[in-house]
């Protein structure tokens, strides 16, 4: 993939209307658009800040996702009963890439979804 970077902010780049903010605390578990610009790692930092990248992007009135885990992956049991949404910048990017490769959520949460946040796909927690 070819990369650009910039010191210039995405809402100066692009109509806030073509925007998506994904964060882990968006409610719109909709399916990704082609024709939109999605803002990856909105927050970099080594703690989770529940509702802080949801803020953020209402008060740059921009749409919200967040990726479909809820909807294709289960909770997997484990010893920490440890189950968490939020991901690293590059799980995300290897996330989105392989769905738009594969167009398949499956392959792509499992892709980039790592068994240390408590998500299987379905058929995997039966094995």
């Amino acid at each position: 993939f070819q990369m650009d970077t910039t010191p210039e902010s995405y809402l100066d780049l692009f109509p806030s209307d073509a925007i998506v903010y994904l964060t882990p605390d968006s409610e719109n578990g909709k399916y990704i658009d082609p024709n939109k610009v999605y803002v990856l790692g909105g927050l970099v930092d080594e703690s989770i800040h529940k509702q802080l990248t949801l803020r953020r992007a209402r008060e740059q009135s921009l749409q919200t996702a967040r990726l479909p885990i809820r909807e294709f992956m289960v909770r997997a049991p484990n010893p920490r009963n440890y189950h968490c949404e939020t991901l690293a910048i590059n799980q995300v990017f290897e996330i989105l890439s392989t769905y738009y490769e594969t167009r398949s959520w499956p392959v792509a949460l499992k892709a980039g979804v790592s068994s240390g946040k408590g998500f299987v796909l379905p058929e995997e927690q039966e094995e």
